[in-house]
């Protein structure tokens, strides 16, 4: 778990960042959330919003941690660079949503830099993950190993 702590860390920095730019929302946001969206009125206030980022990269972030742990590097890498793709598509299409859903455009430049922080922060969980050590396993924990006394009495095995 002390591998974690600097990504949750950033993470949480993260959050607090694209929690306070999703809050900025044009006036004209404001009010289609609290008309037309009421599932998204959370975005309306920072922490709520800050909360839920969170919540969900550190859901990730476990997630990708198990997955890391209990794969082998090579199959572990490989579904990393999975989910790192996934993240940039996110970006990509939260970014055409953006410029080409009119709704959406008038939710102003400070929104959508919080949407888009939170596909950077899923990113950077896949990246943390590549380029880290990954710990590896004891081999044979359970086999006896061979110590000094055991070739002390047979002295003809050195």
């Amino acid at each position: 778990m002390k591998r974690l702590l600097p990504l949750s860390v950033f993470l949480a920095v993260l959050s607090v960042i694209a929690g306070f730019l999703l809050s900025r929302m044009s006036f004209i946001g404001r009010v289609g959330i609290s008309f037309f969206y009421k599932e998204y009125t959370f975005m309306k206030t920072w922490w709520k919003g800050t909360l839920v980022i969170f919540a969900a990269l550190f859901l990730l972030m476990l997630l990708q941690d198990a997955v890391d742990r209990k794969l082998v590097k090579k199959r572990a890498n490989s579904f990393q660079l999975l989910v790192l793709t996934a993240a940039v598509v996110g970006i990509y299409f939260t970014y055409r949503d953006f410029q080409y859903y009119y709704a959406h455009r008038w939710l102003k430049e400070k929104f959508h830099l919080g949407g888009y922080l939170f596909w950077i922060g899923w990113a950077a969980i896949s990246l943390y993950f590549l380029f880290s050590r990954q710990d590896a396993p004891l081999a044979n924990e359970n086999l006896p190993t061979e110590t000094a006394d055991h070739l002390e009495e047979h002295p003809g095995t050195k």
